[in-house]
């Protein structure tokens, strides 16, 4: 494991200390407490699962995988079918090597969400790891809304050491987007990365122009891999289900950025709304620095949910 994803593994690990406390100590005490595996064995497991922010889907689909593996290996002791279970986790959370195939090639990536979910922030994180990937990145500072949001972003694309640009507050949104798309292609950019102002998903107007900025790429960029990433805040659980739900609905969803992982205990929810929507989380944030966005990996975080070496 190389010293990056080392410091990272164990920042996540210690960012998921509550969702561990949360959740594998009511896990443990089953395997524990129970001498027989039963149905009520599996309705506690249930439950526990549930209230660790899972989501019903996902734990539906955990036990039942669970449920055929003890019967096919006939198996009788609780405490023989914990490794099971992080088996049919894993399982669940597995995002593919295809998910990040844009990394690779000449993309547009529309990055939405509401406000106060660290958008920008993750914006300029993976403007710098792609470059750190030797990629030619842009970046549209298309939140025009929010007084500074441009500035803020400048500070990031310059940290990353990238170009962008930017519309003055109160502009259009979508004539940003325009201008960044045309300067893209002038420049032989390999990503643009578009922010967007922090829409809250009942703003009709905004999810509007949100359509229309999505139509504007169509038409002068249809050659350009599109990604349409929605920023998620862990420490909101279910409703960051809800909100992924809604973007859902005005565009195509083709990945998720969970951000605030450090400190929550709901870091469950990054199961549930890959099983309830069938949208991959591809990025993971556990802090403020520019490396602090990583690269989901199923198998790192059920490493660190369940305190595995």
């Amino acid at each position: 494991m190389s010293e990056e994803k080392k410091g990272f593994f164990s920042r996540l690990k210690e960012g998921l200390s509550k969702t561990r406390s949360n959740i594998i100590q009511g896990i443990d005490s089953i395997f524990s407490g129970f001498t027989a595996i039963n149905e009520e064995f599996y309705e506690e497991l249930e439950e526990i699962l549930i209230m660790g922010d899972l989501g019903v889907t996902a734990t539906e689909n955990i036990l039942e995988r669970l449920r055929r593996e003890v019967r096919e290996k006939g198996i009788r002791q609780p405490a023989d079918c914990r490794q099971l279970l992080i088996d049919s986790i894993r399982t669940q959370m597995d995002v593919g090597e295809t998910a990040y195939d844009f990394e690779q090639e000449q993309s547009v990536v529309m990055v939405i969400g509401v406000n106060g979910v660290g958008k920008t922030t993750s914006v300029g994180k993976l403007a710098g790891k792609l470059k750190a990937q030797g990629r030619k990145v842009l970046i549209a500072a298309a939140d025009t809304f929010r007084a500074a949001a441009g500035e803020q972003l400048l500070q990031w694309a310059n940290r990353a050491g990238v170009d962008m640009i930017g519309g003055r507050e109160g502009s259009d949104p979508a004539s940003v987007i325009y201008d960044a798309v045309s300067a893209a292609k002038a420049r032989h950019a390999d990503v643009l990365l578009c922010d967007t102002a922090g829409r809250l998903h009942n703003k009709k107007n905004l999810m509007e122009e949100l359509k229309k900025m999505n139509r504007i790429i169509d038409r002068e960029f249809p050659d350009a891999h599109r990604e349409n990433l929605v920023v998620l805040d862990a420490t909101t659980g279910q409703n960051a289900l809800v909100q992924a739900r809604e973007f859902s609905q005005v565009a195509r969803l083709t990945g998720i950025i969970l951000t605030k992982m450090d400190g929550t205990a709901k870091g469950g929810i990054a199961v549930a709304i890959q099983s309830e929507l069938g949208i991959p989380v591809k990025y993971i944030g556990v802090g403020e620095q520019i490396d602090d966005l990583q690269k989901f990996d199923a198998d790192q975080y059920v490493k660190a949910l369940f305190d595995i070496a």
